[in-house]
């Protein structure tokens, strides 16, 4: 080291030193006695305050509820057991589901479980929200209010497919009930507030911001979730998430974890979603769902440029979806939709991909009107089309049964959803290009494909002596089986694995999950 450096870093030294050297004096300056007539009193002015939400706190919480379910074993077992460990999938399959979680089981000697949950009430006279897999399988539910009465409750009815359910309870007199907001209005770094029962402690409350929207975890045909970092932990399931005016903008669904404890990564299904279950419930016991009848793809960035399609913005992923096929006299078949179309915008809304549409659409009344922005051929045009009720095109009373996000709905027989092979899937399952067949995205809870052991994951080969390449043709395989009222017999393989499985048709006494439709 040279003298000059030497020098310098001594400078740096003392000049620390006797910058610091103020400050020690000024310190010994202001001793204890210069506090003596009373704690320090800081300025309002200086101080930088977080949000404070005790007023909105002590508005909603009664509102709020504890849920306790006596749940059949084996339903709890698929519920809590059947989940992901830490890094894994729903069932050992590579699709990301949150970790298991939210209900807190208590084991009962006569081989039920006894599951704690949240819930909110949305009416004065008793109706309570909260999620389906919080009262799935359950014997008895009971429900305890802020003010320590527990009253039996009643399941209205339920929607496996959101994770939506309705209670109903008779109060001895009228109950505080809160409002669901719009959770389309709701922006990523909002500070939101959790109010439910996390490991049984029933009134507990957490703050965090919205960490983003329309999140996919791949558990459901509908995922929208809200993400948040408000703390969310077993118990919090079905308890609502509130804006800063005290409504309710979602409610708490999920984490992910590897550790089955709060890790900053909530989601919470949408008000939105809610309010259309809910109100579809109330009115007719069960959910009727729209559909187009169309089956579609998400468009990478290379097919974006061989369409011409330019970003809205440089870097940013292609937005809409590409219409692969149109099922004959469907809803967009009648309204003119042709295959090689992209679907841009719904309702004026800008669509973002497959899934986006499939979530809007399944949203919307059988028989509304929608208009569909559409490029054809390189120029933009409108389709005004009539929504399909998808209940009817599960029944064979239309012709398509697949929904509009590519993948076909869940078969009113067998319980499963199926999408393509397509190269992400490929990546994202580790297979190569040599693997033909198609991907089970989800099967129905309570549902054959369930019982006879079909996981999400599972790639389809063959139904009976008959290969299949794309989701119609599993369809049409298996309702000829299905006609025929044979066990679907599907070779499949998983993780590398070939095996076969036998579904047995739906004889009516399992619930596959459409019995809400």
């Amino acid at each position: 080291m040279t003298s000059s450096q030497m020098s310098s870093r001594l400078s740096i030294r003392r000049g620390l030193v006797l910058a610091a050297l103020p400050l020690c004096l000024a310190g010994m300056a202001v001793g204890p006695a210069a506090y003596a007539d009373g704690p320090i009193q800081p300025k309002e002015a200086q101080l930088q305050r977080l949000p404070n939400f005790v007023n909105l706190v002590k508005q909603v919480k009664p509102a709020v509820v504890s849920i306790t379910s006596h749940i059949r074993a084996d339903v709890a077992e698929q519920e809590e057991g059947g989940g992901p460990g830490p890094g894994e999938g729903f069932g050992g399959s590579p699709f990301p589901f949150p970790f298991p979680f939210q209900m807190m089981p208590q084991q009962h000697p006569n081989r039920t479980i006894k599951a704690l949950g949240s819930g909110f009430v949305i009416s004065s006279d008793g109706y309570i929200v909260t999620n389906n897999h919080v009262v799935n399988g359950a014997t008895h539910v009971t429900v305890t209010l802020d003010d320590g009465t527990t009253l039996a409750a009643k399941v209205v009815g339920h929607d496996p497919q959101t994770d939506v359910a309705l209670l109903k309870i008779k109060p001895n007199s009228p109950l505080p009930f809160i409002e669901l907001g719009d959770s389309d209005t709701v922006q990523p770094g909002e500070w939101v507030v959790a109010v439910g029962n996390p490991l049984g402690l029933g009134g507990t409350v957490t703050a965090g911001i919205v960490s983003a929207r329309g999140r996919n975890l791949n558990s459901g045909a509908y995922d929208d979730f809200i993400q948040t970092d408000a703390a969310i932990n077993r118990g919090n399931s079905g308890g609502p998430l509130f804006d800063q005016d005290g409504k309710v903008v979602g409610m708490n669904t999920a984490i992910i974890s590897p550790t089955g404890g709060s890790i900053g990564l909530g989601f919470a299904i949408p008000s939105n979603t809610i309010k259309n279950v809910v109100d579809q419930i109330r009115k007719t016991g069960h959910v009727v769902r729209g559909y187009l009848g169309l089956m579609d793809q998400n468009i990478s960035p290379t097919m974006a440029q061989a369409l011409g399609l330019k970003p809205s913005e440089p870097g940013a992923p292609p937005m809409g979806t590409l219409v692969a096929s149109v099922n004959p006299k469907g809803p967009a078949d009648k309204a003119g939709v042709k295959s090689g179309d992209i679907i841009t915008t719904l309702n004026g809304h800008q669509v973002k991909d497959g899934h986006d549409l499939a979530v809007h659409v399944v949203g919307m009344a059988p028989g509304s009107k929608a208009t569909l922005g559409i490029i054809r051929d390189g120029k933009p045009i409108t389709v005004d089309v009539t929504v399909g009720n998808m209940a009817k095109a599960k029944s064979g009373d239309d012709t398509a049964n697949t929904s509009d996000d590519g993948e076909t709905d869940n078969n009113h027989h067998i319980g499963i959803s199926l999408q393509p092979l397509s190269p992400d899937v490929r990546q994202q399952l580790g297979v190569d290009d040599s693997v033909r067949g198609v991907v089970v995205s989800g099967v129905e809870p309570g549902s054959p494909a369930e019982h006879a052991g079909v996981h999400p994951g599972d790639i389809i080969q063959a139904v009976g002596n008959t290969k299949v390449e794309n989701p119609r043709a599993v369809l049409s395989a298996v309702r000829a089986v299905l006609k025929a009222k044979q066990p679907v017999l599907l070779r499949m393989l998983r993780d590398g694995q070939a095996l076969f499985i036998a579904v047995a048709p739906d004889d009516g006494d399992h619930d596959s999950g459409d019995d809400d439709q």
